[in-house]
């Protein structure tokens, strides 16, 4: 089946503290979006990408896609007002018999098994959500009181949120509410039971500066030398 990753890079740098939008500033010497595009190139020989980006930054997203794996395999269109019109925008591109991952750009680690394993979900139940566990305690704020949740219920969602386009491109076609935060919770309203899928704990998403500190260390490890026999003390 035609395999399509919607990628929505419309970010910017107010939360890096940088003037440079996130998926453009440099990682391990290449941008964060690039690292991105890149592995679902590898995922699948037949994948194809749309890549969504601000009206501005068109020039720049073309420049980086040059150099790619397969810049041919490549689409740019732009994007809109909120997620929900850039994830649309990017969907028109998509035909109506495919399986469609939407990926935010700046999760820049994912792996080519994680890909894959949202394609074969998708294939057998629709979609495929992945998500981790909560590994802090929560606190829920009800007015001006919080009490604690039950972590042990909680999911902590990512992507790519990977659906047969059938079913995506319908929900897509719904009035937007504020409440549509992700692709999920569109499907939800279009009336889809949603399947989640084990997520992975290194597909951080590039929000602040530690975090591609953080995506830089785990690109190039620090090799840990094995401890040194010590002299015994006479």
């Amino acid at each position: 089946m035609e395999k399509f990753a919607v990628i929505v890079a419309g970010g910017s740098g107010i939360r890096m503290g940088s003037s440079t939008p996130k998926q453009f500033l440099l990682l391990n010497g290449k941008p964060v979006l690039w690292h991105t595009i890149n592995t679902f190139l590898e995922a699948y020989d037949d994948m194809r990408v749309i890549l969504v980006l601000p009206n501005q930054y068109v020039d720049t997203g073309a420049a980086m896609v040059a150099m790619t794996a397969d810049p041919g395999r490549i689409a740019i269109t732009t994007g809109g007002e909120t997620r929900f019109h850039s994830v649309k925008n990017g969907l028109a591109l998509v035909p109506d018999n495919a399986i469609v991952f939407v990926h935010d750009a700046v999760r820049c680690l994912i792996s080519a098994s994680l890909i894959q394993r949202c394609y074969l979900q998708a294939i057998d139940k629709g979609n495929a959500v992945p998500a981790i566990n909560a590994v802090d305690s929560m606190r829920i704020i009800k007015a001006e009181v919080n009490e604690p949740i039950d972590r042990n219920r909680l999911r902590i969602i990512q992507t790519p949120q990977t659906f047969h386009s059938k079913i995506l491109l319908p929900a897509y076609k719904i009035d937007y509410k504020d409440k549509f935060t992700d692709e999920a919770t569109v499907a939800e309203a279009f009336g889809l039971k949603i399947h989640l899928i084990e997520g992975e704990e290194g597909n951080i998403k590039i929000t602040r500066p530690v975090d591609l500190t953080v995506a830089e260390g785990m690109i190039n490890p620090v090799p840990v030398s094995p401890p040194r026999d010590e002299a015994p003390v006479k």
